[in-house]
């Protein structure tokens, strides 16, 4: 529930035409300053340093003259101190959700011409900023055509960043490498995705993303082609609609509308993204009357990726019975379960021949496991297909789908996944988008859309030797600051960077406990398997992936920087799941536990084995009993990881 706990004048120079004020984090470590006495722009400090420097704000139409200067205030804006808490119906990092924050809004409306209104909400946290726009209908009755938004982000030329860059930009699957380089790099020609984790220095980072996305198209960041002495301007690209180019038309409107909020995360670490909730919380609450059927969990997988599977009978039986071996309440049938897919005759309410559907429920149902379902996103549009197909999933009993290959964010595609989420709702189904864009935090509202992918992923050792250990410990401070990543992990044909290939069955380039570590650190409610059964059951480590949960009361990050290692602890109820893992260089390290309460507990480990650098498959295990708050020492192999559980004794 939000409540209105106080109310306070801006601190601005007053008059309604010409106006610059500051809006604080309520802990006063951030300060967003807003000037609007010529063009928008505004800026961010943190600790009295600046971050951010003026940057612009507004947006170009076409046919009508751009919005960023020339604007009287309709309104005296006033800062007021607000909080919502609220109790996630999937528990992605913590089980309750405590937010605060300062938020002002500005009215403006143009002092000449057509007199046009424009709204800007802002919003300073104590681990970030954020804001968004409202828009208007315009005096031509009709759509207006939206071109660029002129949101920018300057930050000092010497900062780094950790860029994506995806191929074909705007339309893509969002699978890129993190790199970091200096934002000098940066062209007007970039299209990076997000989030954008930027280290302005060793004491000031920033993570650039968004929320709420609603009938406007993904964000991107490119560069300003003139920028100012010793600053780089990073600028707001969206993604085009179908049959525009780049400079084209992003989104039509013809009423009021909100933009997605643009989010900054600052801080002198960036633990505190890892662990920040800002952005679920800046989408509405849930929307789902009733949502207990949502039910998170791990998923046996019969893909092409853990050998030559084929879509027949006794191999999905001998997922269903892979999953109830290991107290898994899921398996997802993927692609070809309904014939050849992506074809005008492809029928997603008819499986294919050799597919018996009643038979496979009856058998899952036995063994307690929920079946979900692969489609193809052409194959779940066409003629509406979804709308007839889901109602029939509903009585069939399966759990949820999953939906691929949408590869695009524009405005129109948006809408699709919201229209797609709500459709599901109604028949009681969870959604996994793969082929997909960033989160945004929708799963707040719809928590039955409850993973998805958009992101370089596990089955990318199938063909490529692109997923090495400095990408894994990369993602936990970049992708995953977005929200749950459907990675796929799992792999335990581990094997080091001399001995990897691409071949069938996949091999994995990283040691066994740095693969059972990503259960771990890792954010995907839904979490999907990708092994063969037989190079896991009965398996070092195999038991863990018995026991460690999905989703979390409590999330803590350890230690770590991206692209080197890290650390999170993760509690369940009482217990606590520690996560570490590593890049290609071996390290010790010690694991804090000044977050546990005061006692004694048993602590229960996978680690590397002494020779893990040069066999990866090989862990050892044990028991120790140690007190709260004492430190975890440990030694990571290259390409390493540990796991344990701490239970109070």
């Amino acid at each position: 529930m939000r409540t209105l706990i106080l109310s306070l004048f801006l601190c601005l120079s007053f008059g309604l035409s010409a106006q610059t004020f500051t809006l604080q984090s309520p802990d006063g470590q951030i300060s967003l300053d807003i000037d609007s006495s010529d063009g928008l722009s505004y800026s961010v400090s943190y600790k009295g340093k600046q971050v951010i420097n003026p940057s612009p704000l507004g947006f170009e139409f076409q046919n009508e003259p751009a919005m960023h200067k020339g604007f009287t205030l309709l309104n005296t804006p006033k800062s007021t101190l607000q909080n919502d808490s609220w109790t996630p119906v999937v528990k992605n990092k913590h089980a309750q959700v405590d937010v605060q924050w300062n938020e002002t809004h500005l009215a403006l409306v143009e002092k000449e011409g057509g007199k046009r209104r424009m709204d800007i909400f802002f919003r300073a946290y104590n681990n970030g900023i954020a804001f968004r726009y409202q828009l208007y209908s315009s005096q031509t009755i009709g759509n207006r055509a939206m071109s660029r938004e002129l949101t920018g982000f300057s930050v000092p030329s010497h900062s780094q960043a950790w860029v994506a860059e995806y191929e074909p930009a705007y339309t893509s699957s969002q699978e890129s490498e993190f790199n970091k380089q200096s934002v000098t790099n940066l062209t007007v020609q970039t299209v990076a995705g997000l989030p954008l984790l930027i280290e302005v220095d060793k004491q000031n980072y920033l993570a650039i993303t968004e929320a709420n996305i609603d009938n406007y198209p993904g964000f991107y960041i490119g560069r300003k082609a003139d920028d100012t002495e010793g600053q780089v301007l990073l600028t707001t690209k969206l993604s085009p609609l179908p049959g525009e180019k780049e400079d084209g038309i992003k989104a039509r409107f013809s009423d009021k509308t909100y933009t997605p909020w643009r989010v900054v995360m600052v801080g002198d670490n960036p633990r505190h993204f890892i662990e920040s909730e800002i952005v679920q919380s800046l989408n509405p609450p849930c929307a789902i009357q009733n949502p207990s059927w949502i039910k998170p969990g791990l998923c046996a997988w019969d893909h092409w990726w853990s050998g030559e599977v084929k879509m027949e009978m006794p191999v999905i039986k001998e997922y269903i019975d892979f999953a109830a071996a290991q107290g898994w309440p899921y398996m997802l049938i993927d692609w070809q379960w309904y014939g050849p897919f992506n074809q005008p005759e492809a029928d997603i309410t008819k499986p294919a021949p050799q597919i018996n559907m009643p038979e496979i429920l009856a058998y899952a149902r036995e063994k307690n496991v929920r079946i979900w379902l692969w489609l193809y996103s052409t194959d779940t549009n066409r003629n509406n297909a979804f709308e007839e197909a889901f109602a029939l999933y509903q009585q069939w009993g399966v759990a949820g789908v999953k939906i691929d290959f949408m590869d695009r964010d524009d405005q129109e595609m948006v809408n699709w996944y919201r229209k797609v989420i709500k459709k599901a709702a109604e028949h009681q189904l969870m959604v996994n988008f793969h082929g997909s864009y960033k989160p945004d935090g929708i799963e707040r509202t719809y928590p039955n859309m409850i993973t998805r992918e958009g992101v370089l992923g596990e089955e990318y050792s199938k063909f490529s030797d692109r997923i090495i250990p400095s990408h894994n410990v990369t993602l936990p401070f970049t992708r995953m600051l977005a929200g749950p990543m459907d990675y796929t992990p799992g792999g335990f044909l581990n094997v080091t960077p001399e001995q990897f290939k691409n071949q069938s069955p996949t091999m994995i380039m990283n040691t066994r406990c740095a693969e059972l570590s990503k259960f771990v650190i890792y954010e995907s409610p839904f979490t999907v398997f990708c092994e063969h059964p037989k190079h896991v059951l009965g398996q070092p480590g195999s038991d863990f992936l018995k026991i460690v949960p999905t989703v979390w009361d409590d999330t803590r990050f350890g230690d770590g920087y991206p692209g080197e290692f890290v650390v999170q602890a993760k509690r369940s109820g009482k217990d606590w799941f520690i996560g570490a893992m590593n890049n290609n260089v071996s390290r010790t390290i010690t694991i804090p536990t000044d977050y546990l309460p005061a006692g004694k507990y048993e602590l229960e480990y996978w680690e590397d084995a002494k020779d893990a650098g040069k066999n990866p498959t090989k862990l050892q295990k044990g028991r120790m009993v140690i007190e709260a708050g004492k430190p975890i020492k440990i030694q990571m192999a290259n390409g390493g990881g540990y796991v344990a559980v701490l239970k109070l004794l």
